[in-house]
């Protein structure tokens, strides 16, 4: 008996995976639950189990290949036959012969007759280009179109958008598209994410209501954003780029076009915390079997500031604002050639401990590929330490649809002008780290912003923490 392993849908918002690894051959046996293949989604990297044991004597998507959650991807056979491969090629075969057989008729159709008849006369040539007008546009729909349950046929712009993928639809609702006005790429003329991106890149997106000033539109603004590509010269090393690489810079130039960025930046005294931590680090390991690192101290001080600045924990939705119940704090951490944000849920009701186990925990499952899809969704407010590899600060890009990102730069020893309780100034050491605010303008001033940091910057200079 065969079994059909199809794309898991590894989150409620992802409509798509990618085939980045197939772990069996077609012939080879696999047990239950023994992993099958890699895929690789917006949200994460995970290895897919099989569904059940026997021999994979069908693979129908290729490594590298896009495919829609719940479409069949293999087939297993419980008898164990490999030979059951073979005839799976014959009718992928067959299936190119039977689609070449349309081809013949072209050419001896009567089409070109009308040509003929409309040569002799003068006039006839200037018909001939509204042909040309038409375009290939008019044959899909009625290629695409289908019986809906009232007897009436869905016209291909109906079906345009129900193909669509949820995140697409989220896309195109966030900068007011009508996808049925757009022309897709994808199979049935499906509109995918590249297109729905690229057509708001070009400028278009502002004024779905009036078709001919976004015709009109593009044309100007096309000229400066597609350059030519770049040539590799000889000498060069060409590589293509990993699905993850792909996913990350869809996702920041996203959130560029989506969110009106800010950043502000403050330097903070860390010198209170990194002596409570030193006096406990050892007593918290042999308690907790973790580390304890600066971290944990960053993550209490900004729930305290979520709580107490609630729109840092919210969302745009059109003309609304979501202000979240729950703080899930997202934790970037970078993985060898990309970037993962795992998200520590409720976060405000863990206790310093409780913190330091979930960030060590996450990080350490990130980079082994052990995520479930749930432990990197429903972030509301994300925290990134490039200080770990010595960066003083950056200027973070915001994780969609999050309002604000926080970096934290690099925790070192410094000379500091500091004052006496009797106003003298004199120098000394003190550890110091930049912190750098990314903000949506459209929703949140530039001074909430200043008092959200300077509330963090209070937190963590008093260092009044119960480890």
């Amino acid at each position: 008996m065969s079994t059909e392993v199809v794309m898991p849908q590894m989150g409620e918002s992802i409509a798509e995976g990618t085939i980045t690894k197939w772990l069996k051959k077609v012939g080879e046996r696999v047990e239950r639950d023994e992993p099958l293949f890699e895929i690789s989604t917006d949200k994460v990297d995970a290895e897919i189990p099989s569904p059940a044991a026997g021999t994979l004597t069908e693979v129908r998507f290729k490594e590298g290949d896009t495919v829609e959650v719940n479409t069949v991807v293999a087939v297993l056979d419980g008898d164990g036959a490999s030979a059951a491969s073979p005839p799976a090629a014959k009718p992928v075969e067959e299936a190119p012969a039977k689609a070449e057989a349309p081809a013949p008729p072209p050419p001896s159709s009567p089409p070109p007759a009308p040509p003929q008849q409309a040569a002799p006369q003068s006039p006839p040539p200037t018909p001939a280009p509204p042909p040309v007008q038409a375009k290939p546009a008019p044959p899909p729909p009625p290629v695409e179109s289908q019986p809906k349950t009232d007897g009436s046929v869905a016209s291909a712009e109906e079906l345009r958008r129900t193909k669509s993928s949820p995140l697409v639809r989220k896309i195109a609702q966030e900068h007011n598209v009508d996808i049925s006005k757009l022309e897709g790429t994808g199979l049935s003329g499906r509109v995918t994410k590249n297109d729905i991106l690229s057509f708001i890149e070009s400028g278009s997106a502002p004024a779905p209501a009036a078709p001919a000033q976004r015709a009109a539109t593009p044309a100007p603004v096309q000229e400066p954003v597609a350059p030519p590509p770049p040539r590799p010269q000889v000498g060069d090393r060409v590589e293509q780029m990993s699905v993850m690489r792909k996913k990350i810079a869809e996702h920041m130039v996203l959130s560029r076009r989506t969110s009106a960025h800010v950043t502000t930046v403050y330097e903070i005294d860390m010198t209170r915390v990194a002596r409570l931590r030193d006096k406990h680090r050892d007593e918290f390991y042999q308690r907790t079997g973790t580390k304890l690192t600066f971290m944990p101290f960053i993550f209490e001080a900004v729930n305290k500031g979520l709580r107490k600045f609630p729109i840092f924990n919210a969302q745009v939705s059109g003309e609304q604002m979501i202000y979240k119940q729950d703080i899930n704090l997202g934790m970037a951490v970078a993985l060898e050639g990309g970037l993962i944000v795992p998200v520590i849920k409720h976060a405000d009701d863990l206790s310093i401990s409780g913190l330091a186990r979930a960030a060590n925990d996450l990080a350490d499952r990130a980079r082994t590929k052990q995520l479930k899809p749930d432990e990197v969704t429903g972030g509301t407010f994300t925290i990134t330490n490039p200080g770990v590899f010595g960066g003083l600060f950056g200027t973070p890009i915001i994780n969609q649809p999050q309002l604000a990102i926080l970096g934290v730069g690099k925790i070192e020893k410094r000379a500091k002008v500091l004052t006496s309780e009797d106003g003298d100034d004199f120098i000394g050491i003190r550890w110091m780290a930049y912190f750098a605010l990314s903000f949506d303008h459209r929703v949140i001033d530039g001074a909430d912003a200043e008092r959200f940091l300077a509330f963090i910057k209070e937190q963590l200079e008093a260092g009044d923490f119960s480890v």
